[in-house]
């Protein structure tokens, strides 16, 4: 068996890159990477699913309700950029690792609340984990990932819809089993659980990411790491022949300065519109399931559950269209299918039964999941080198998070003044200015055999690489 000397962080990438797929340990680690986003969902969703028995139980006041549903998405918004930080500076999987206790924690507090303050320290812990967590992620994927397969980092927002919809399908199991209005503190509990599970997988399985580690000098760990993954192989630290990045490690400013500035924009646009968009859903789909099935509870969640169907076939379908058309592309023209679907919407409410009006929201997840959900975070993830990839995720994470707390607060206004059909087409305004971004900045970091940590001409960074 011959064996791959690592001297630089081009040696890790470039035998990354080699591979065909990933197999054994490196894809399971793959796999539990992303199933820590299927946390980061699960438990973000936890609480809507059964928020009505909730407000009954501590006969919350619409302030209460509004404070529960926007903390975890401005606690996230507050650390994100913190989470990226840590990353960079100390490494991937330590954080990671950290999440899940503080999953766990807020898990458990929430469960055992008997006031409201309790739960909103709960919701405030489940934010923090989610802002560290998502970005991190991302970024660890990202170095996971061969070349050739950059477009599965799309998987992400499929794995979203698909634990969106597990917590949907616990609720109506424990509303079956009679629960009563104890049925939100069932679903706390089971993401609690599901993060002890995704904690033993995670630690067991990671390896901290090589190629930040060869980035900065230490390949004697980058080799260890590669030793974890690929069991199969052998590996030896040779003498290293760059001298590690010095002062770059998670230097945020980097991402605004030479040819990082225009991908920061670009991927930050992508995930800001995405997020604002989504918000049209928040507001339609209860209208749609109140019309349809008169406020009956079941119906309506398996309404919910169909619909975040649409989600699933657009989030697995986006690493195709990523593959086929590009990242950017795809975005493009996700936002451009949304825009349109929007103008539709609005043009049409009230003028159609609510029934054919239902494919109109169930369209627009559709293109929202398969375009410009995913494309954001994974450009961001792909575009940036390893010591402030983190960074980069992490500011897209912010900002997509300024996104939500947009949406939560700005629509409701909008609907308290306007008729629904007027505030959608005013809505349209955000999947153009999505498209427009797209248009204007032709960044794809999948084309062109294009390599973050092997580009040598990036902002403030030393070069990558032999000679």
């Amino acid at each position: 068996m011959s064996t791959t000397i690592i001297r630089s962080v081009k040696d890790v990438t470039a035998f990354i890159d080699s591979q065909p797929k990933l197999a054994n340990v490196a894809k399971a680690a793959w796999l539990i990477a992303l199933g820590g986003l299927f946390l980061d969902a699960f438990a973000n969703s936890a609480l809507g699913s059964a928020l009505a028995p909730l407000t009954a139980t501590f006969d919350l006041d619409p302030a209460q309700v509004g404070m529960l549903t926007a903390s975890s998405a401005l606690v996230a918004l507050i650390v994100n950029p913190l989470g990226g930080w840590m990353a960079d500076r100390i490494g991937r999987v330590k954080p990671l690792i950290a999440t899940k206790f503080i999953y766990i924690a807020g898990a458990i507090l929430t469960l055992l609340a008997v006031n409201f303050e309790m739960v909103f320290a709960g919701r405030v812990m489940v934010g923090i984990a989610y802002g560290i967590d998502f970005s991190i992620a991302m970024a660890l994927l990202a170095e996971y990932t061969p070349a050739k397969h950059r477009s599965k980092l799309n998987l992400w927002n499929g794995i979203w819809y698909i634990a969106v919809i597990s917590n949907l399908v616990v609720t109506l199991v424990f509303t079956q089993l009679g629960v009563g209005q104890d049925i939100w503190r069932y679903s706390i509990a089971s993401s609690g659980v599901l993060a002890l599970v995704i904690l033993v997988l995670q630690v067991r399985y990671l390896a901290e990411s090589p190629t930040w580690l060869a980035r900065i000098g230490r390949t004697d760990r980058a080799v260890a790491s590669l030793q974890k993954l690929f069991p199969q192989r052998a590996f030896e630290a040779g003498a290293a022949e760059t001298e590690p990045s010095k002062g770059s490690a998670g230097n945020i400013t980097l991402l605004f300065r030479g040819s990082y500035r225009p991908r920061t924009i670009l991927s930050g646009i992508i995930s800001l519109c995405q997020y604002m968009q989504y918000s049209a859903v928040g507001w339609y789909l209860p209208v749609i399931a109140l019309a349809l099935f008169d406020e009956n509870f079941v119906a309506a969640t398996i309404a919910a559950i169909v619909f975040n169907l649409f989600g699933v076939l657009g989030g697995f379908s986006s690493p195709y269209f990523g593959k086929r058309f590009g990242l950017r592309n795809s975005a493009m023209y996700g936002f451009a299918a949304v825009f349109l679907v929007l103008i539709g919407m609005g043009l049409l409410d009230g003028k159609v039964t609510p029934l054919l009006l239902a494919i109109f929201p169930a369209a627009l997840i559709f293109f929202h999941s398969a375009g410009p959900a995913s494309n954001g975070k994974s450009i961001a993830a792909l575009s940036y080198r390893s010591e402030i990839r983190a960074s980069g995720t992490a500011f897209t994470g912010f900002l997509a998070n300024v996104g939500a707390a947009i949406g939560l607060f700005v629509f409701p206004v909008l609907r308290g003044t306007y008729d629904l059909g007027t505030v959608l087409l005013i809505l349209s305004v955000v999947p153009l200015v999505g498209f427009i971004a797209c248009v204007a900045i032709p960044w794809d970091p999948t084309r062109n055999g294009f390599s973050a940590d092997e580009e040598t001409t990036a902002p403030g960074l030393e070069p990558a690489g032999r000679g």
